[in-house]
């Protein structure tokens, strides 16, 4: 279709100066060229896309609080403005190398959406763009038609606003991806710490438990024990060499998965690092998703409504056939007219409603984790007690075997209560931080904003 127009304008004097203006026009309004590797038929936002995929990607950060109208967004001003609550230590490596290895598909979809939001920033300028008539069955007519919206009810501010709004929202789900993206690396880490501070306590009790076994296979070739008590102890030293193997695997599948996130093996890796309170006024990222959302609902809402208003344009044929004045809605004009305006600016009574539900969810969700967090500090108390507890329960019945007052199952099932209470204890370091993991993703504290 391009190549035929092309032939058609050169077939006269009026084409020749309708192709020299459009090509002067484009070079005055930065309009530019098809990409190279762009195909005729492809759409404009096909030729986004393509550009957005194509551009390199810069070493700094994407998120950038300046619009291309001048203005500032205080949406990603505030997401750029947030502190990572990882203090430097593993948790926050953890964190590092995994951003390190991030595909980062939503920071294409902010890159795709910035470069929509550019092209509405120039919708206030005239539109050129080529007419094609058939005039008779042996004559096509080709020109290029100049129009200019003079009263068109805030229907291209709106188309800003819109495409503004689409960039806060790519935005926040930016920030949503990298707290995601951390939080999961995170998961994996801590719950391999959990289980090497178990294995840890299970491979210190397993002198002891092999000492009794081999007590009560002599007691049993004495006659002094049967062999049900034999099999009692043997017993119980197997289900500790079976947990033992099944924290070892729990580490190696965890350090795998995460190696996989981060490109990079992560097992010299050890212990744990403090995270920090987030903000009191520290907003969820999904309320500020539902807000952006909102905007942009509210700006295509006026969109729809200024198509059913009549506006004022004009125009003509840059060839010379003449300019005028033009009168028309977009959307046409019917019956439904009415209602169908008023179902627009219903909208914005929509969008309240549903920021307000989501600000009412997070805060529910947040209250539900921080009362987690809490039960688990507690307890954290509980069973270190239960542990001492258990330790000198161990140490006296252990003194009284060697006296001779104590049945060697008997010491052992004192000691097996010992070792289960420190597994426990020992693992539930690792539930409290990634607890507290969890708060911070939802109020997107986990990663620094001036790094995305």
């Amino acid at each position: 279709m391009t190549s035929q127009c092309l032939v058609d304008l050169r077939q006269g004097e009026s084409g020749a100066a309708a192709l020299v203006a459009l090509l002067l026009l484009s070079g005055c309004f930065g309009l530019g060229g098809v990409p190279e590797a762009a195909t005729p038929t492809e759409t404009g936002e096909a030729q986004v896309a393509r550009a957005a995929m194509a551009a390199p990607v810069a070493p700094v950060p994407v998120l950038d609080a300046e619009m291309e109208d001048g203005s500032e967004s205080d949406l990603i001003a505030a997401l750029i403005a947030r502190q990572s609550v990882l203090a430097p230590g593993p948790l926050a490596q953890v964190r590092d190398a995994v951003l390190a290895a991030s595909s980062r598909a939503a920071e294409a979809d902010l890159r795709a959406a910035m470069l929509r939001e550019e092209a509405k920033s120039m919708n206030w300028l005239p539109r050129l763009g080529p007419q094609v008539s058939l005039t008779s069955l042996g004559a096509l007519v080709t020109s290029m038609v100049l129009n200019q919206a003079i009263v068109d009810h805030g229907a291209r501010r709106a188309e800003r606003e819109h495409s503004r709004a689409d960039v806060e929202v790519a935005a926040v789900r930016l920030a949503e991806d990298a707290n995601a993206r951390v939080l999961e690396a995170l998961g994996l880490y801590l719950a391999a710490e959990g289980a090497r501070a178990r294995a840890a306590v299970s491979e210190a009790g397993l002198a002891d438990m092999e000492r009794f076994a081999w007590l009560m296979r002599e007691r049993v070739d004495a006659g002094v024990n049967d062999r049900a008590d034999l099999q009692v102890v043997t017993q119980k030293q197997d289900q500790m060499l079976a947990d033992l193997a099944a924290d070892r695997e729990a580490v190696a599948v965890a350090l795998a998965e995460l190696a996989a996130m981060a490109e990079g093996d992560m097992g010299a890796l050890r212990g744990l690092s403090d995270l920090g309170q987030p903000p009191a006024d520290a907003v969820a990222l999904t309320v500020l998703r539902a807000q952006a959302e909102g905007r942009r609902a509210v700006a295509a809402a006026r969109v729809t409504r200024a198509g059913y208003l009549p506006g004022l344009a004009i125009g003509g044929d840059i060839a010379g056939d003449g300019i005028g004045a033009t009168v028309g809605a977009a959307q046409g004009m019917g019956l439904g007219q009415g209602a169908a305006i008023e179902a627009a600016m219903a909208e914005a009574a929509a969008v309240e409603a549903r920021v307000g539900q989501e600000e009412e969810t997070a805060a529910r969700t947040v209250a539900a984790l921080q009362g987690q967090l809490d039960s688990l500090i507690r307890q954290q108390a509980e069973l270190q007690s239960l542990a001492a507890q258990a330790t000198a329960n161990y140490a006296l019945i252990s003194e009284q075997q060697r006296a001779g007052q104590r049945s060697v199952p008997e010491t052992v099932s004192v000691f097996e209560t010992m070792i289960r209470a420190e597994r426990t204890f020992a693992s539930v370091a690792s539930e409290i931080a990634l607890m507290r993991a969890r708060i911070a993703a939802r109020l997107g504290t986990l990663v620094d904003g001036e790094r995305m």
